[in-house]
């Protein structure tokens, strides 16, 4: 099943923050319960990482009032058996 990374921005204020989390662990949703915050860090983004069969299930995760500034991204991992055939093919080796 793929698995997509949800990044997910909010306003810089302590209390938009809050008020964020709170919305998300209101929820009740597992993934949202489980998101990570880069708050602390000032990174004012909430990341999630599911394993949905698309990137609009994935978007349909996050709560609607954030859903049109989060960012879904496809995450893919590579063996090297892959990378050496990618380079191969497009290097004309």
């Amino acid at each position: 099943m793929p698995k997509y990374l949800i990044e997910v921005p909010h306003e810089e204020e302590i209390v938009a923050c809050a008020k964020v989390i709170k919305v998300f662990l209101a929820t009740g949703s597992h993934f949202l319960a489980n998101a990570e915050w880069g708050c602390e860090d000032g990174e004012h983004k909430a990341w999630i990482i599911v394993d949905v069969d698309s990137k609009e299930e994935a978007r349909s995760v996050v709560p609607h009032a954030f859903r049109q500034d989060a960012k879904v991204t496809l995450l893919t991992q590579f063996t090297m058996e892959q990378i050496d055939n990618i380079i191969k093919t497009h290097s004309g080796v």
